[in-house]
């Protein structure tokens, strides 16, 4: 009697608002009675108090006790677990629902938020339809997240299309369409259905970015105050945040220890491209280097480096970003430099966990990081100008020659080609663009038409990496009264016949918002010169800092009008770009862009001026690295 007399108690207090003596009710209740009811009517308590972890473990335990009939409190449990930032135990309580009951929306968004800011977009298929039907807002809004990491998968641009016609007049749908139809070059689609986002923007509205993820954002817009706009609808860190990482005890060592966090720790990789002999080139003495890798097991089958010479590895691929921090704060990591920022398979959710006293972004995301908790972003004076701390809440770290890396001694040579290899023709000025089909915009392709108008003996080499982007850009130079001849495409090649064909063309054309960035450093060491115009942000500003870094400072144009000018006159004045083929021959082994030890130097003093503040207790601030003497012969890293 006494029994149900104090549930009755508890139960009356709790619908009383008076939660936290129906607690105290309930506690003394359980040295007695631990059915499922009791602890149902205690996890409703504690949720009431804000207590979402202790409300989960005992909804879970109501599960437990109700058996078969007990699944809906497990549910709940689940998703109490995830609001308390409890992955391991959401996710494991979520599958055991899922694989018994079926998924439903709420559980769907549970476990692809964990899925996706782990890095494992391989498992986020079977949520995508639940949540893009759901009439949820946010799950809607996560569904384009998942949506936007593969634009590529022929299923997801199918659903985005069909979200677009189902929504038309939701921004974040068009934007998602729009990036799809960026990635196989439907550059008609674009030309009709950018405009109204372009008026939105010449409105002053600026809100509908926050529906975009910041990489993304990147390919249509060169604005950096609009580019910060994009995908901060949750702020997730604070000033207050970094302050108390920055002050939690640390003990530094004698050498400074770096840790890289990456998915792109393989050869094939354009960061290992560019970053891999930087990593064997480190100071061991004086540093110590660990890798903290989630790289797919699939890309390391095939791999014939041994990865050991960039560092210790450490595969965190299957660890949650909070159990990933733990692991290197227990490392006595000093340095956390992470390599891949809001892009493709990106865990940088783990460096909102307190991972290491400085955080770093560099080399994967050229821009800002808005919802990630970092000290310091790696630029130059190019890519980072004085004008673009307003909108980084960063500090710059200036390197004194270019902020990319460029690997020397992996990178083949490039080996005589021939035009009749690419069907090119021996007679013509040939125009070059290798960039991705994502930074190929309408009304960049509006100037190449331009200047093959204005040039009638050329033609310009293009790279589409697609049927389905080659017919689409065979469509919009045909409408804009290009004939097919003036156009040769290509594909895709292995990294040493694409290093050799560069050769066949005379001037690269380079890409706006978003230039090439390893794309121009390839073409550079291809013996192939870069047409690019000043840019206005990070994205579009790397070009110009490579052909400084090389010596070629005159091919970056003021602007679109000079660009066209420039290479309408460059293809009349052929004997000008062969001494630009000849600069290029003849600085590659003694300008700064590929003289890789000189870079690992200048980082290494880098990691040693921001540690230094760290030490004495110094809040970041903009920092801008000396510049070693300038090396005037071919530089030993570059032998072999």
């Amino acid at each position: 009697m006494n029994r149900v007399v104090s549930f009755s108690a508890a139960s009356k207090d709790y619908q009383s608002g008076r939660y936290v003596k129906s607690l105290e009710t309930l506690n003394s209740l359980l040295e007695t009675q631990k059915d499922a009811k009791v602890y149902v009517l205690l996890g409703r308590t504690l949720q009431q108090l804000g207590m979402k972890a202790d409300a989960a473990m005992a909804f879970s335990l109501a599960g437990e006790k109700a058996g078969a009939s007990g699944a809906e409190f497990s549910r709940k449990a689940a998703l109490l677990h995830f609001e308390a930032g409890n992955e391991d135990d959401a996710q494991r309580l979520g599958l055991r629902y899922m694989l018994q009951h079926g998924l439903d929306a709420e559980i769907a968004y549970m476990l692809a938020s964990i899925y996706l800011q782990r890095g494992q977009d391989e498992l986020l298929s079977p949520f995508c339809k639940v949540l893009a039907e759901s009439s949820n807002l946010d799950h809607t809004r996560l569904a384009v997240r998942m949506l936007r990491n593969n634009p590529s998968d022929v299923s997801q641009a199918f659903l985005a299309r069909n979200l677009f016609k189902r929504f038309p007049k939701l921004i974040q749908f068009r934007l998602l369409y729009l990036m799809f139809s960026r990635d196989v070059s439907d550059l008609s689609a674009i030309a009709l259905h950018k405009p109204a986002v372009d008026e939105l923007v010449k409105q002053g509205e600026r809100d509908f970015l926050k529906h975009e993820s910041e990489f993304y954002n990147l390919q249509w817009c060169g604005d950096e105050a609009l580019n910060r706009q994009a995908w901060s609808i949750n702020h997730l860190q604070s000033e207050d945040h970094s302050v108390g990482r920055r002050a939690t005890p640390h003990q530094w060592a004698e050498k400074i220890r770096i840790g890289y966090l990456s998915n792109d720790f393989f050869e094939q990789h354009a960061t290992i491209k560019l970053l891999g002999r930087v990593l064997e080139l480190h100071d061991r003495d004086r540093f110590e280097v660990t890798l903290y890798c989630h790289t797919k097991q699939t890309n390391l089958d095939h791999s014939t480096i041994d990865r050991d010479l960039w560092g210790r590895i450490v595969t965190v691929r299957d660890m949650s970003n909070e159990a990933v921090a733990k692991l290197m704060r227990a490392d006595g990591i000093d340095i956390l430099v992470d390599l891949k920022g809001p892009t493709f398979e990106t865990r940088y959710g783990i460096l909102n966990h307190g991972a290491a006293p400085v955080q770093v972004s560099w080399l994967g995301f050229p821009g800002s990081a808005s919802n990630t908790d970092l000290d310091y972003i790696i630029g130059d004076k190019f890519v980072l100008p004085e004008t673009s701390k307003p909108h980084y809440h960063e500090k710059f770290l200036h390197m004194p020659d270019t902020y990319q890396p460029n690997d020397p001694v992996h990178r083949p040579l490039p080996r005589p080609v021939y035009r009749a290899q690419f069907d090119l023709p021996e007679d013509k000025f040939v125009f070059a663009s290798f960039n991705a089909s994502r930074k190929v915009t309408p009304e960049t392709v509006n100037v190449w038409c331009n200047i093959l108008r204005r040039a009638p003996e050329s033609v310009l080499w293009l790279m589409a990496v697609s049927p389905a982007s080659e017919a689409n850009l065979r469509e919009y130079f045909k409408r804009q009264g290009i004939p097919a001849k003036r156009i040769v495409f290509c594909g895709h090649a292995d990294y040493q016949a694409h290093i050799d064909r560069q050769q066949a063309a005379d001037l690269a054309l380079d890409t706006w918002p978003y230039n090439g960035h390893t794309t121009t450093s390839e073409q550079l060491w291809g013996g192939l010169p870069v047409l690019t115009l000043k840019g206005t942000n990070f994205a579009s500003r790397v070009s110009e800092s490579l052909l400084n870094a090389i010596g070629l400072p005159e091919l970056v144009a003021a602007d679109v009008q000079a660009y066209e000018d420039m290479a309408v006159d460059l293809a009349n004045n052929r004997e000008r770009v062969a001494g630009f083929k000849e600069t290029l021959e003849a600085n590659r082994l003694i300008k700064p862009l590929f003289d890789a030890e000189r870079f690992c130097r200048h980082l290494e003093t880098a990691y040693e001026m921001i540690v230094d503040r760290a030490k004495q207790g110094l809040d970041p601030d903009h920092i801008t690295v000396p510049a070693l003497p300038a090396r005037m012969a071919p530089f030993g890293s570059a032998a072999g």
